[in-house]
């Protein structure tokens, strides 16, 4: 539901990308030159077959509704990350942009992945059998040191994922809504 001026929230901005995307891909796929190069990659018995437009399909017409969707699409695009950039949010006592807040989630993920990792080595420890005894290798982290290292930044990027979610809900795109 847009604003008392009709401009979207982030999260209604960010839906209409996604829709702005799908339409622009089922476009282009509706070119002839989309169509010429999906059909070089399968064979025919009959190596000369043509299409035509039906009646009612006009190429230019899906041209010029591709271009106009395109242009929609970039200003839509820089009124989002206008958006990511001027909104702020607090995070762990900091207030940080919108723009901080996504790669910061970025980067917390992957550290979720690294952890995840750690947590699964330092699960075992390494016994080697030689010369008639077990030589024992314990893991580089301690088990419980990685395990509550990878509870905080799972706690850390649930905040953040709710952080952003409130704020989508909370910021105005300067992007009118289309009727």
């Amino acid at each position: 539901m847009p604003d008392s001026q009709n401009n979207l929230y982030l999260y209604e901005a960010l839906e209409l990308r996604a829709e702005y995307d799908a339409r622009t891909k089922t476009l282009k796929n509706m070119l002839p030159e989309a169509k010429e190069n999906r059909d070089r990659f399968s064979f025919h018995r009959d190596h000369e077959v043509k299409y035509r437009p039906v009646a009612g399909f006009s190429v230019d017409a899906v041209r010029d509704e591709l271009n106009a969707l395109s242009i929609k699409s970039r200003k839509l695009n820089n009124a989002i990350q206008r958006a990511n950039f001027d909104s702020r949010l607090t995070v762990d006592g900091e207030e940080i942009s919108l723009n901080e807040a996504l790669e910061f989630r970025k980067s917390v993920n992957e550290k979720i992945g690294e952890l995840s990792t750690h947590l699964a080595n330092a699960a075992y420890e390494r016994v080697v059998y030689k010369e008639e005894r077990d030589i024992v290798e314990a893991p580089d982290v301690p088990y419980e040191q990685a395990q509550r290292q990878l509870e905080e930044k799972r706690l850390l990027f649930r905040a953040l994922n709710r952080a952003l979610r409130a704020a989508a809900h909370g910021t105005v795109v300067d992007f009118k809504d289309e009727k």
